[in-house]
């Protein structure tokens, strides 16, 4: 068992080899009673709510919908506005996703420095990979405010907007990173009736169809309807591409009254050859060959090498998720939400990885085809409820949000394989000396790959299968105090027990597995915030976060297993100082900057030989500044800079001795930039309307270096994709919209944290999309 205590201003977790009774820590338990101070004043007058987590919205006569003034938040654990929040928080509105011509997750999140994606690997699934500050934020995906589980490749045509919490995140979503976290805030049916629609035609075989349908049910309900279908290639890359389709529907019941329910339901199925990226030029560590390494970049090789097998390689995903959402409002600064949610997703894969584990890619100019595959299903049921308000104790306004969580996910995670087998028949092993047809295709070579080779053997579902069932059970609670005017005391603590359990049964003379972990732990934040001006805020915040093993929930990087269920969790702290200001008029220009100190107990990444182990301590501070909004009113910009300095302080000790006399002496890798951090990230976009017709847009995205191992010998180059946008308006009902996408046709990698390869990013694509409202 595992709990969080503190002791000298510091979090940090103790072990216990024997469970007993749940209870709160000393300092959980003040914070919790400061938390429960607004409900002491019920006689008091509470002021009524001021709107800080709903956006202000104008509706015009063709039922297009602005935001006027500042983004705001649409969640309820927020409970002070975003300029008063001591958190760094960067809104992706809908315009933004539009104009850049975003069509998945990752697409969107492009935009937002100081996010990076990892590479897939063969304990880390394909699908959305993400890294905050530096920090594996794979799991730290929520809808609405719910935890999303599964592996997935998340699209964007049900999406209203994104909102990028970064820090520690564990007092808002339980078991977390330490760099934060993305919620997902999907589109419900509305009080108005209008037919939107997009038909999109590009090259690379892009096709994409999107229908947004909205109609008003009697007084007080709504139906809305979101669909897409989507088929197409990747720019400069051979073979990969797929297609998929999704449907959204949602019911708002009680629009006008007090009561407000919505019943949605989500479904995505995608179908693809998933990529398989360029292998680095530095895969041999010791012994004599090792002169005859690169500079540790992906080789040069040609921008189309694909190293799969179209015969062999796919990948199919499908995603179903049910939601009730009900809130009443007690007409008295109270609000009460219920969420219950309902998902499963699966995935079904083989995808060849360019392995380099043998030297191949040196020794002979071969790459081994090795095959990483994966059969898995997460079910998850999830209820949330909690209470939300505002009230009045001695005269200090209190705006305050507590509830509690359940939640269940059931994975069962399986593998394919192969007759006569993916080895070398040759060599019998994954050595390539040679390629082609004697070596069944499972070697092929560095130089032109033929991913067409007629590799055709007999492929079966694992007998081994892997089944994990997590639960978790919190209770949070939130409280922005406004003293004055000008200073507020923004606190917010949560409790976690978190139980993961790990079943593999006997195959023939494979022993049956069990791995089990138990962990109880309190997370908090604390942020005292002046306000010099009405539209301006300067904060100071603390935070903390812990990942128990086993965060994953079984598909993931951090998946539960016998080696690890007894490791640390890893523990983190952060701590802020910042700005935000609204300016110009309205509000209409956000700005915020913010300097940050964190590190990290524990810490796990994927380690040279593949293994998710804990490397020491991680310490990591940065700069962030962000920008959003309008200069004019034709003229918009959106985007911001993250300077990131990680480094490994502590990476324990390697034994330089034999095995049977050790010599065990720090690691050579202490100090080493961490993985996937660089250290300089920046974006832009923006865009300009000429006149009431034609409106122009572009955008900037820099990458500095990203190490893909702690030994910081293999790594992507820095980079800058520029991309342009054209719009025109033929009528109130027709739009065109031209996207450009990598507008040089830059080579660069996108995607690394696989010490094996690095993704290649798309090269050039065009895309024209009508825009149609009827």
């Amino acid at each position: 068992m595992t709990k969080i205590a503190m002791q000298a201003g510091r979090t940090f977790i103790k072990s216990q080899a024997h469970s007993r009774s749940p209870v709160l820590s000393a300092p959980a338990l003040a914070v919790l009673a400061t938390l429960a101070i607004p409900f002491a004043a019920q006689a008091e007058a509470p002021e009524p709510a001021d709107g800080a987590n709903m956006p202000k919205v104008h509706i015009n006569a063709n039922g297009d919908r602005a935001i006027q003034g500042p983004v705001r938040s649409a969640s309820d654990k927020f409970t002070a506005p975003l300029l008063d929040t001591p958190k760094s928080v960067t809104v992706v509105t809908s315009d933004v996703i539009s104009q850049t011509g975003a069509v998945s997750l990752t697409d969107a999140l492009r935009t937002v420095p100081g996010i990076t994606i990892g590479a897939a690997e063969g304990g880390n699934p394909v699908g959305d990979n993400l890294f905050i500050r530096g920090y594996n934020a794979q799991t730290d995906t929520y809808i609405d405010g719910v935890r999303d589980s599964g592996s997935q490749s998340r699209e964007i045509f049900a999406i209203e907007q994104i909102e990028v919490t970064k820090g520690p995140n564990s007092a808002m979503g339980g078991r977390s990173s330490a760099g934060g976290g993305i919620n997902i805030v999907t589109k419900s049916a509305k009080e108005y009736d209008f037919n939107n629609a997009t038909v999109g035609l590009g090259t690379d075989k892009y096709r994409r169809v999107t229908a947004d349908v909205n109609r008003v049910l009697g007084g007080n309900a709504a139906f809305r309807l979101n669909a897409m279908a989507h088929e197409a290639d990747v720019a400069g890359r051979d073979v990969v591409g797929g297609d998929r389709w999704g449907i959204a529907p949602t019911v708002t019941l009680g629009l006008t009254g007090p009561t407000r329910a919505i019943l949605s339901y989500y479904h995505m199925e995608s179908s693809e050859i998933p990529d398989t990226g360029i292998p680095f030029d530095n895969p041999i560590t010791t012994g004599a060959n090792v002169s005859k390494n690169g500079g540790g970049t992906p080789f040069t090789v040609d921008r189309e090498a694909f190293y799969g097998l179209a015969n062999r390689d796919f990948r199919d995903t499908e995603t179903d998720v049910a939601t009730v959402d009900v809130r009443h409002e007690f007409g008295s600064g109270l609000a009460l939400r219920n969420v219950t949610r309902y998902g499963k997703s699966s995935q079904d894969y083989v995808w060849t990885q360019p392995d380099d584990s043998k030297g191949n890619t040196v020794l002979y100019g071969t790459v081994w085809r090795r095959a990483n595959t994966r059969v898995v299903d997460t079910e998850t049921v999830a209820n949330a409820t909690s209470l939300s308000g505002t009230a009045l104790t001695g005269g200090i306004k209190h705006s305050f949000n507590v509830g509690v969580e359940f939640s269940r996910e059931d994975t069962d995670r399986g593998s394919y394989v192969f007759s006569p087998g993916t080895n070398n028949p040759l060599t019998g092993t994954f050595t390539c000396p040679t390629s082609g047809a004697a070596t069944l295709y499972n070697c092929t070579t560095l130089v032109n790959p033929n991913p067409y080779e007629p590799w055709a053997y007999a492929r079966s579902q694992s007998p081994t299968l892997t089944s994990v069932k997590t639960t978790t059970r919190a209770v949070y609670g939130f409280n922005t105090i406004e003293f004055s005017p000008q200073w507020q005391l923004n606190l917010g603590a949560r409790w976690d027990d978190f139980q993961s359990v790990l079943d593999t049964p006997a195959v023939g003379s494979t022993a049956a597995t069990r791995a089990e972990v138990h962990s109880y732990f309190d997370t908090y934040q604390a942020g005292l915030v002046y306000k010099p001006k009405a539209n301006g805020s300067i904060y100071l915040s603390w935070a903390t976060s812990a990942t128990p093993p086993g965060n994953d929930g079984g598909d993931g990087l951090d998946a539960l297993t016998v080696q690890i269920q007894n490791l640390q969790p890893q523990k983190s702290r952060n701590i802020e100082l910042g700005t935000k200001w609204e300016v110009l008029p309205g509000g209409r220009l956000s700005l915020s900057a913010a300097y940050f100190e964190s590190d990290m107990d524990n810490a796990r990444v994927t380690a040279p030989d593949g293994t998710t182990q804990n490397v020491g301590r991680k310490e990591l501070k940065g700069v962030e500044l962000g920008f959003s909004g309008k200069l004019t009113n034709a003229w918009t910009v959106f985007g911001g800079y993250t300077w990131l300095d990680g480094i490994i302080a502590d990476n324990g000790f390697v034994n330089t001795g034999t095995t049977a006399r050790p010599v065990w002496t720090p690691s050579p890798f202490n100090g080493n930039a961490f993985p996937t951090t660089p250290k300089h990230s920046a974006s832009l976009w923006t865009s300009y309307a000429l006149n009431k017709s034609f409106t122009i847009g572009g955008g900037m995205n820099f990458v500095d270096r990203q190490f893909a191992n702690i030994n910081n010998t293999k790594y992507s180059p820095a980079y800058t994709r520029w991309d342009a946008m054209a719009s025109y308006v033929l009528n109130p009902n027709v739009s065109f919209q031209l996207n450009i996408q990598n507008l040089t046709d830059k080579l660069y990698f996108d995607r690394v944290s696989s010490p094996h390869y690095a993704g290649v990013g798309a090269g050039r694509s065009a895309t024209l999309t009508a825009n149609l409202k009827f």
